[in-house]
This record gives C-alpha cells, structure tokens and sequence, in this order.
C-alpha cells in the first residue's frame, strides 16, 4: 500500500512556517489517487449583511497548523487510512455572483468525476447550492445535514434568487435533496415572519430550534439523525453562526444564544457511520475575529468532519 499524505509536523517544522494549505498537507494538482480533496472558494458576495468570507480559507488553512493528525478524543486515524490533499481554491468571479455559482457547479462536477471526496471552506453559504447541483447530478437527491442559526429558505433578497439566504429553498426547488431527510440544527433568531422557519417544515424538513437545545449533550440527537438517514448518500454543512458569537463572533450574520462548540463536536461526532458524499465550512468572516479564534474553531470542525468520512480507520 502507498504511503498516505501526512500533515507536516510542528516538531519538523515550525508550525508558523510552511505551506498554507489545510492543516499544512500536500498541495495536489491530481486528483486520481485522492481519497478528499480539501478546498477553498474565497467568496463573500453572496451575503447581505458583513462582508469578510472571502478571506475565510485563507484563515482557517493558516490556522489549522495547529491541528495533529490524531484524534485523541475519539480514536480517529483519518490520515492513516484516507489519502488526502490540499487542492487549493477554486477561480471564482470576484464581480459576479451568477457566474461563481457557474464555476462552483463545473468545478465540482470536474471533482466528482474522480472519486474524492470534496471538503469545501467557504465562503458564504451561498456556495452550498451549485456543490449540491453538482453532488446530486453524481448522487441523486442527498440526504442534508444542515447546521446553522438562519434556515436559508427565503425566496429572494433584494429581487435575486441565489443567495446566502435562499440556499435550501432553491436546493428543494431543484430537487437536489430528499426533503423528508433534511436536518436543519440550530435555527434561532428574529424573522422577516411568522413562517420563516415553518414553511420548510411543511415541505418535510426536520428542524431542531437551538432554544431546544441548550443545555443539552447533542450526541443522542446526532445518533438519531443518523439513525434516520441510514445508508443514503448525506451532504453536510456546516455555517460557523450556529455557534454562538461568544464563541464565533468572526462570522458575517452572528445570533446570539447559539450552540457551544462541545456541542458541535458532539453533534459531528454522533455522525460516524453515516455515507457521507461532501462537507463544506461556511461564513467564517476574518476581519471581524481578529484573534483567529473564529478561524481556528473552523479548522477543528473541518477536521472533526474529516474524521468521520467513510473509510477513516481508529485507534
């Protein structure tokens, strides 16, 4: 068997220096010999409140040099099993949202003809829609785990269709995901109505309110989502608000009485097992976390979500 790709070691190297990319991987141009392949689309002109996403993988790759490969927690070897590398960032078009989400689409559609899985860092959630567009022309309609304060359903913002905001309706639209098997954690805040949230119930998507939640160890609730979902092929996505901003204020549209990050591990932990096709990190906005702490709890959910892919052996 061939060696897998390892993360450079702080004690072979300085953890300050070196390459730039997730978790200080290789850099791979090929994919035909990867088991992930880790990604950046540095875009934030989806969103409609705080600008910044667009430097969110730039931060979160700098900040996973922290990161070892062992989890110690759960037993997790994900780079003793899985070959993965650092494919860089996609080419998005800085001035035009249309054309991003066209390039997203095609890129990925370029990606899943290999058999890698993607591991995108956002970047608005906006993003989300052309991987699912590209996920179920490979999968079929996937089942959603969608963790996040703000449900995404909105029909348009300001006249357009695809944004930030209009992610999950667009994605039920098309038919991208099995609406029955969509798991909407964390929703909280103010609404533009009554129905925001509720609507989408009505199309059969299962929504856990964060208020129901606090407090709480997310494990049994994770277990039985992948209890539900069995077998099916399972996008996840990760928006970084579902934390609370005591813990991740570097986001563009922070709520207040969100999950802790125990939770979010809990949660993702839970997930192991499940056939999971695709994962993305999404909204993590830099500029206003200027401690990285936002940046670096990205990277530690990326990781935990690199942990329970398929495949990933334990120790």
């Amino acid at each position: 068997m061939a060696p897998k790709n390892q993360p450079l070691s702080g004690n072979d190297l300085a953890r300050f220096s070196g390459p730039n990319t997730f978790m200080r991987l290789p850099f791979a141009n090929e994919l035909q010999k990867l088991d992930v392949a880790v990604l950046g689309v540095p875009m934030d002109i989806g969103t409609s409140w705080r600008s910044g996403t667009r430097f969110g993988p730039k931060q979160v790759r700098s900040e996973s040099a922290m990161i070892r490969p062992y989890n110690l927690q759960t037993g997790a070897a994900p780079f003793d099993s899985l070959q993965v590398a650092d494919i860089g960032d996609l080419a998005i078009n800085t001035f035009s949202l249309s054309d991003s989400l066209r390039i997203i689409a095609e890129s990925y559609g370029a990606i899943l003809n290999y058999d890698a899985v993607p591991l995108a860092i956002g970047g608005d959630h906006s993003i989300t829609l052309p991987i699912l567009r590209a996920i179920a022309k490979r999968h079929g309609p996937v089942a959603l785990i969608h963790v996040d304060a703000h449900a995404d359903v909105n029909d348009e913002m300001f006249g357009e269709r695809e944004t930030h905001g209009t992610v999950f309706r667009r994605a039920y639209e098309e038919e991208l995901i099995q609406p029955s098997k969509v798991y909407q954690v964390g929703l909280r805040g103010t609404g533009y109505t009554a129905e925001d949230f509720t609507e989408a119930q009505g199309w059969g998507f299962q929504q856990f309110p964060a208020h129901e939640l606090w407090g709480r160890d997310l494990s049994q609730l994770g277990a039985e989502i992948r209890r539900d979902i069995g077998n099916l092929p399972t996008y996840v996505t990760y928006d970084i608000d579902s934390l609370d901003p005591a813990y991740a204020p570097g986001t563009g549209t922070p709520e207040i009485g969100g999950l802790t990050t125990p939770q979010a591990m809990q949660l993702i932990r839970a997930f192991k097992g499940l056939n999971i096709v695709g994962c993305d990190l999404v909204e993590v906005s830099p500029p206003y976390d200027t401690s990285g702490n936002t940046a670096l709890t990205g990277a530690n959910i990326l990781y935990e979500l690199l942990c329970i892919l398929p495949g990933v052996t334990f120790r």
